[in-house]
């Protein structure tokens, strides 16, 4: 196993503020499935979304992925809201999927204090129906490929971190 940590979750739930801080913690390379893109296209993913549409941007997640698989080792990644979707996902490493509900995110997006930066980064979140059923239809498949289900529902980022280091040592020990 490569011993990767890829973490999923709707967008805007933490993935990367969650992963960053565990990869610090561990003195592992952090590593974000969508900077990996931009810098790969030299677009941000909203210009991905509007010049090349979301059917290009899911192609380069599935290239990525294979790359991840094949080339990084002890890492942290951060992956986009529907990385979970590509084939061979297990194959990049131990799944953490961080879960909160729709109403949650929307009110950590609000404190943020950058939520118009938030909103505009994402292109699926632009009309919050749609972005409601898209993460209604998600739930579903998160927990189906997680390995690890972690809710970050109204928690402080080093409880989150408390709970995955210890889930993760508990997986250790039981295998």
């Amino acid at each position: 196993m490569s011993k990767n940590l890829v973490f999923i979750g709707f967008m805007g739930v933490g993935k990367g503020t969650v992963a960053r801080h565990i990869a610090k913690k561990m003195g592992k390379l952090f590593l974000d499935t969508d900077e990996l893109i931009e810098s790969e296209q030299n677009l941000k993913v909203r210009e991905i979304f509007e010049k090349k549409g979301e059917e290009y941007f899911r192609k380069c997640e599935a290239k990525l992925a294979k790359k991840l698989a094949k080339n990084v080792k002890s890492s942290v990644i951060a992956a986009g809201g529907g990385f979970a979707k590509v084939k061979g996902l297990k194959k990049i490493g131990k799944i953490i999927y961080l879960k909160s509900s729709f109403e949650a995110i929307l009110k950590r997006i609000d404190e943020s204090g950058e939520a118009q930066m938030h909103y505009a980064k994402r292109p699926l979140l632009r009309d919050l129906n749609a972005a409601k059923k898209l993460f209604d239809e998600r739930k579903k498949m998160y927990k189906s490929v997680a390995d690890l289900i972690i809710d970050v529902e109204g928690k402080e980022l080093e409880q989150v971190a408390k709970e995955i280091e210890a889930q993760l040592k508990s997986r250790k020990r039981t295998k």
